[in-house]
């Protein structure tokens, strides 16, 4: 009886000892690539604030785009696989959490023949492989980073998915608007064309002139299908977007009518990059492979294992359950390596170098961060000051049409003239509306890179 207090003993104080031990690297936080404030941004501005507290469905007044939002975070097959791959890996979380725990099962064996080897059996065992170096803590430490890596990632797909939907419907709003500027064109030119042709029938003008209009009648008239071709194709984008078989996507405002909340200041990265689910994800991937370095390095060190077992054994099946059949027993094993040729030490030197890795793409993924912000910084400011240019040019050019087509017919000027004013009209509209959406998808595109809108 002594005997086996002294096993139980030694047992639960081999159960005890793990929460001691635990091998392998602490984690550091890499160093980030700060700087005091973004070289195109006004100083001393608070950005988290800011985009933390601005949703994406109040960047837009347009109910027919905020629909399609809808339908894509429902529908998106990114978003769903994505969400497969949360479960997923939070159902290895939960498998490796289950080995701190023992396996506790059942055997039973039924054999009629006396004289044979097995006898009938009825028992409960028990087997325990104590985490003596943190082999098992490293493992689910690792799982979990992964899973919090996987959550990051949906927030980086969501993200991207809004702001992919929002800056396509801005390029077909666009495309609708290049066409409308076609077709108006190709029927003011066509109109050219037959007053044009009338004086030349009449005599009043060479044929040169009725050449070169109807020469622009034919180019505004082929620039038409090649719009609707882009617009097919960007609606199929959308399409692919709500995850939704190709068809015709909804319109709503115009992209002059809309209106984007722009009032995104930008302060220091180290604040930004807190709010940005890639660089989070990046982070917690090298985080969970600091730990598989200790999970290989713990391999490297003896496995210590407890087993217990109790129940009946009798070759006789009549007497399974008599007292004399019981049985019990407990055990501790330890196994390790001896001598496996460096292999052990080289799993190792494995994971440190993917660690290394993962390291490495979190410094890079912290200075694309960067990047894009100064950017999208940028691209707002400057996309605002050509519009405005741009938009002087289109009303300048509208009066001096204008003039030149009276001039024209009163005869003081050569129609080249005219075609060649006709022309820079034509080029500017195309220009402005292209810039109005540049516009549009410059904002949207700063505020998903200084992180907001994932939730």
């Amino acid at each position: 009886m002594m005997n086996k207090l002294k096993i139980v003993i030694i047992i639960l104080a081999l159960a005890l000892l793990p929460t001691g031990c635990l091998v392998g690297p602490k984690y550091a936080k890499p160093e980030g690539q700060n700087t005091a404030n973004f070289q195109n941004s006004a100083a001393n501005a608070d950005t988290l604030a800011s985009v933390v507290n601005i949703k994406w469905f109040d960047l837009f007044n347009d109910d027919v785009l905020k629909d399609l939002i809808h339908k894509g975070l429902e529908n998106n097959y990114d978003l769903r696989i994505a969400m497969a791959r949360i479960e997923r890996t939070r159902a290895e979380l939960g498998y490796t959490k289950a080995d701190l725990l023992p396996a506790i099962g059942y055997n039973g064996t039924v054999n009629s023949n006396k004289k044979t080897f097995v006898p009938s059996n009825a028992s409960a065992n028990l087997s325990w492989e104590l985490d003596f170096w943190g082999k098992i803590r490293h493992q689910n430490r690792a799982a979990q980073d992964e899973l919090i890596a996987s959550e990051e990632g949906r927030k980086v797909i969501l993200s991207n998915l809004v702001s992919d939907i929002a800056v396509s419907y801005f390029q077909l709003r666009d495309l609708d608007n290049r066409l409308l500027i076609s077709q108006n064109t190709f029927e003011s030119r066509k109109k050219a064309f037959e007053i044009i042709n009338q004086r030349f029938m009449a005599g009043y003008v060479s044929e040169v002139d009725k050449l070169q209009i109807e020469q622009q009648v034919a180019i505004a008239e082929a620039t038409i299908p090649a719009i609707q071709r882009q617009i097919t194709q960007t609606e199929n984008v959308i399409s692919i977007l709500l995850g939704q078989n190709p068809g015709p996507i909804a319109r709503g405002k115009t992209n002059m009518e809309l209106e984007i909340s722009n009032e995104l200041p930008a302060s220091i990265p180290s604040i930004l990059l807190r709010n940005r689910p890639d660089v989070n994800q990046a982070e917690r991937l090298y985080m969970a492979a600091n730990e598989r370095i200790g999970v290989a390095q713990a391999m490297r060190f003896p496995s210590f294992n407890i087993a217990a077992l109790a129940g009946f054994a009798n070759s006789d099946l009549n007497h399974l359950f008599d007292g004399s059949s019981y049985l019990q027993n407990a055990s501790a094993s330890v196994t390790g390596p001896i001598f496996n040729f460096g292999k052990n030490r080289r799993r190792v030197e494995i994971y440190r170098q993917i660690a290394e890795e993962s390291k490495l793409n979190y410094q890079k993924t912290c200075i694309v961060a960067v990047a894009e912000v100064e950017q999208s910084l940028q691209n707002v400011r400057t996309y605002k000051e050509e519009l405005a240019a741009r938009n002087k040019q289109v009303v300048a050019a509208r009066k001096n049409l204008e003039l030149s087509q009276a001039r024209y017919y009163n005869g003081y000027v050569s129609f080249l003239e005219v075609l060649d004013i006709e022309r820079s009209l034509f080029d500017a509209e195309l220009s402005l509306s292209e810039l109005t959406q540049n516009q549009l998808s410059s904002t949207i595109q700063l505020y998903r890179a200084l992180g907001g809108g994932w939730n």
